[in-house]
């Protein structure tokens, strides 16, 4: 029996005696509106699965091939699967325990340094409303390779209203989009793998590839170290937004269940769909093919539409540009569910005007939604003015805030277990238990440094310029300065491990009541399966 299971044994009868889990302890409760515990087990399940699938495995995996050649990708993305699988299990401890929404910042305020919390907060904010404005302009490039006709800022004012209307009513909207576009990414993975596992043994496209590509001039490891450190950091980049997990806990019907359930599982998602996907384009397509750098930006010659069209598919192009298309929209619909639910962690902090705390009665942090939107929309104008300069620039101030929040998460999370020991209190008592501690945490710190720092060691080499260094690094003087401009301002004292509140919010304060979550009578017996059909049949009729 895991810890897991022990904890559930030991908080049973709390359980079975709770009847709600509102948010009323995370100070998210205005005008008698609180966030509402709407996300269930499979959405959370299903927005882990495909929450780490985006365009950076459908279109950036050739470009990591190229940079490290077929080893090199598969030990570059092996790694970062490390870092990530590290970063998830310390947030997983934290976020089982507390559910609140807008983790990251909410930790690192109570448990490390508040001048933290507030940096890691408006960092990931902004990372995530400049991301709106990415993926309305990518779904507008998108629409134009299948309508030219029409003007392409159309199409991104149509995405921002889709996103607009699934964001403003229920959380279960933002849960059951994401459900569904997840599911039908994960399917499109799995197909590949099994195309692709088909294409290299010749059994389909009637060719034999084999190992072959890993004996290529150069090897499975043409460009040595070097290369394997540029997958590295492609790779890390590919990988941001597995930590909105945590975010979601704070409107998880069972956060102390699911969170670590879908921890857990990282590990094999990692291993399923970037490594075995990494290795089937490995071996299919050569990394000296000058198309793999060029399916970073056009879905024509993206590494799952080469391998689609050598089994035989010329719809290929057609498939992936949809799977792609609902991939931007599911990414800017995660920004805004994930930006908004940081404003509001932000609001209730202190960090930002009280306004973005108000909650309606859909359970919807309104004001947070609207205006992460609004932000979103000028930041998409910027790109269509001055040839964009503006636009490139506000991506760049945001592109190192994945890493950043990873890096926080590791400090919090040793600031976390050292203050929980510390008052005496013990380690069964949590839901989920990060393993390794603090091995995990120091490798996360460590590694993400080097990475934050190392990312642009091509702007030192000639020829050098002031304006690539600053664009390269903009993001981390951001940062910099957010941290030593609220030191100096509110002059916060490190939080001291006797000062830290471990029991406003935690899942033992008020539990939900799990019978029917877990298909479970009165008694605690489970529900036999034609009492559920028969419970929908009538909640229909009804």
């Amino acid at each position: 029996m895991d810890l897991g299971e022990k904890t559930q044994t030991t908080d049973q009868t709390v359980i079975e005696d709770a009847e709600s889990f509102t948010s009323d302890e995370s100070g998210t409760e205005t005008k008698g509106h609180t966030l509402q515990r709407g996300l269930k087990a499979r959405h959370i399940q299903m927005i882990a699965l495909g929450g780490t699938i985006g365009t950076g495995l459908f279109m950036s995996s050739g470009k990591a091939i190229v940079a490290g050649g077929p080893g090199g990708a598969l030990v570059g993305y092996a790694l970062v699967g490390i870092l990530v699988f590290c970063v998830m299990m310390s947030l997983g401890e934290m976020a089982a325990y507390i559910p609140v929404a807008g983790s990251f910042s909410h930790f690192a305020t109570r448990f490390a340094d508040p001048s933290l919390g507030f940096t890691v907060g408006w960092v990931y904010w902004a990372n995530w409303a400049v991301g709106v404005a990415v993926e309305l302009t990518g779904v507008a490039m998108i629409m134009e390779y299948w309508v030219k006709s029409v003007n392409s800022v159309i199409w991104s004012v149509i995405c921002l209203v889709i996103l607009v209307v699934i964001n403003v009513f229920s959380v279960k909207g933002y849960g059951e989009i994401e459900y569904w576009i997840s599911f039908v990414k994960i399917i499109i993975v799995v197909i590949f793998v099994i195309v692709g596992i088909c294409v290299d043994t010749g059994a389909a496209g009637g060719h034999y590839y084999g190992v072959s590509n890993f004996h290529l001039e150069g090897g499975a490891f043409p460009n040595q170290f070097i290369g394997v450190f540029n997958v590295f950091i492609t790779a890390a980049f590919s990988f941001n937004g597995v930590e909105i997990v945590g975010i979601t806990a704070g409107e998880s019907a069972n956060p102390h269940k699911t969170v670590p359930a879908a921890v857990k599982q990282v590990f094999y998602r990692i291993v399923l769909f970037y490594i075995l996907s990494i290795l089937i384009i490995g071996l299919i397509i050569p990394y000296t093919d000058p198309d793999l750098m060029s399916g970073a930006s056009n879905v024509a010659v993206s590494p799952f539409t080469l391998v689609f069209q050598k089994a035989g598919a010329a719809w290929a192009a057609d498939l992936m540009n949809a799977i792609i298309l609902i991939t931007m929209i599911s990414a800017g619909n995660s920004g805004v569910y994930s930006s908004s639910r940081t404003l509001l962690s932000l609001a209730t902090d202190g960090y930002a005007p009280k306004v973005f705390t108000r909650v309606n009665r859909w359970g919807i942090p309104i004001w947070s939604v609207l205006a992460t939107c609004a932000i979103g929309c000028l930041a998409f104008l910027t790109s269509l003015f001055g040839s964009g300069v503006v636009f490139t620039w506000l991506t760049c101030l945001t592109s190192l805030a994945g890493l950043i929040t990873w890096v926080s998460i590791s400090i919090t999370h040793v600031r976390f277990r050292q203050g929980y020991l510390a008052q005496g209190r013990s380690l069964t008592a949590l839901p989920y238990v990060a393993p390794l501690f603090p091995i995990c945490d120091i490798f996360v710190i460590i590694v993400g440094t080097i990475i934050i720092f190392g990312q642009g060691y091509k702007s030192f080499i000639a020829p050098i310029t002031a304006t690539g260094i600053i664009s390269t690094y903009i993001g981390l003087i951001l940062a910099v300065v957010l941290y030593v401009g609220h030191k100096l301002w509110k002059r916060p004292a490190f939080v001291k491990n006797e000062d830290m509140d471990f029991e406003t919010g935690t899942f033992q304060e008020t539990v939900l009541d799990l019978r029917k979550d877990e298909g479970l009578d009165i008694n605690g017996q489970p529900i036999p399966k034609w009492k559920k059909v028969w419970s929908k049949i009538i909640s229909v009729i009804a």
